[in-house]
């Protein structure tokens, strides 16, 4: 069996597509530029490394059968906001070159993400239909992503066996950083503010789209994208059941108008830019999407895949822990 190379193996997505991996007896190798965590499986080979050297990419490619590619900037918000294209849609093409190159490579799987489908409000359920465009998107690290996902489905257009997978918010456990959707449970966790945007958000356990990498991997169509979601849940009753899982009752919370919270989130990009130096509460990226979201179909997934989710309550009780 050939190896499965993992950039951003080090990850919260990453992490567990790597454990996944090699309980399955695969021989796994990471390819990032921060250490992977403690309890990454024996075995797992790892090269430190950035996708944005050429040099690097070419020789992590060496015997490589498979390729999940997460290696990705996956704020929404940074100081320097070409940083997102920089890394996302430049390091993507330095990858998919690369790669077009490696003999042997059967698979190449591209993690993108539901954010390249939600484009202006009034918000639908989507599916893998939905491209709003370039223009439509709610900011600089979706727009670098949807580029990216552009990149990579005109490689298979050209010949080179990608497969798409577009995540929606993955939660759970074992999130260093954390990601934005596990740092908003975490703040809710604590109470959280009491206004919130009257919103749907679709929330997946990491461990699912995970498994469902892997089944794109073996059972994807070649220039197909699919999505890897799980419940779509508003955000008044995504936050009752955290009250009842944090034991407590729930907290009176009220909407606020989306130009409010639109106002407020550049308020704070603007004080981390120029004060705090930190990440905002809320960014404008983040209010955008989900103004803009309205539930994700998986079906495709499901029907092609054979990709499965667990219940919601198992994922935010792994998320909370």
């Amino acid at each position: 069996m050939g190896i499965t190379l993992v950039t951003g193996g080090s990850g919260f997505i990453g992490g567990h597509l790597v454990a996944a991996l090699a309980a399955r007896g695969e021989r796994v190798r990471i390819l990032d530029r921060q250490e992977p965590p403690e309890d990454t499986p024996p075995g797992v080979e790892f090269w430190r490394g950035s996708i944005l050297d050429p040099a690097a990419v070419t020789r992590a490619l060496d015997g490589v059968e498979r390729v999940h590619h997460l290696a990705a900037v996956a704020t929404l918000w940074d100081r320097d906001p070409t940083v997102f294209d920089r890394v996302n849609r430049q390091g993507t093409r330095v990858l998919l070159d690369a790669a077009a190159r490696a003999p042997g490579l059967t698979r190449f799987v591209h993690c993108s993400t539901e954010a390249v489908m939600i484009g202006h409000p009034p918000p639908r359920r989507l599916d893998e239909r939905a491209d709003p465009g370039l223009e439509a998107l709610a900011g600089p690290y979706c727009r670098s992503k949807y580029r990216a996902e552009k990149d990579a489905l005109a490689a298979a257009a050209e010949g080179l066996p990608v497969v798409v997978v577009n995540p929606t918010a993955p939660i759970g456990p074992g999130d260093r950083l954390p990601t934005p959707p596990n740092a908003m449970l975490r703040l809710f966790r604590r109470g959280g503010p009491r206004l919130i945007l009257d919103c749907v958000l679709n929330l997946v356990d990491v461990r699912d789209v995970a498994q469902g990498m892997i089944l794109a991997a073996e059972r994807g169509r070649v220039g197909e994208r699919y999505i890897l979601g799980g419940e779509d849940i508003g955000l008044g009753d995504l936050l009752g059941r955290i009250d009842r899982l944090c034991g407590r009752h729930p907290i009176r919370r009220h909407p606020v108008p989306p130009a409010l919270a639109l106002g407020a989130a550049r308020v704070e990009e603007w004080l981390s830019d120029h004060v705090t130096h930190r990440p905002p509460t809320a960014s404008v990226t983040g209010v955008r999407l989900a103004l803009g979201g309205g539930g994700f179909d998986s079906g495709k997934a499901m029907r092609e895949l054979g990709y499965t989710v667990r219940p919601l309550e198992a994922s935010l009780r792994a998320a909370l822990e």
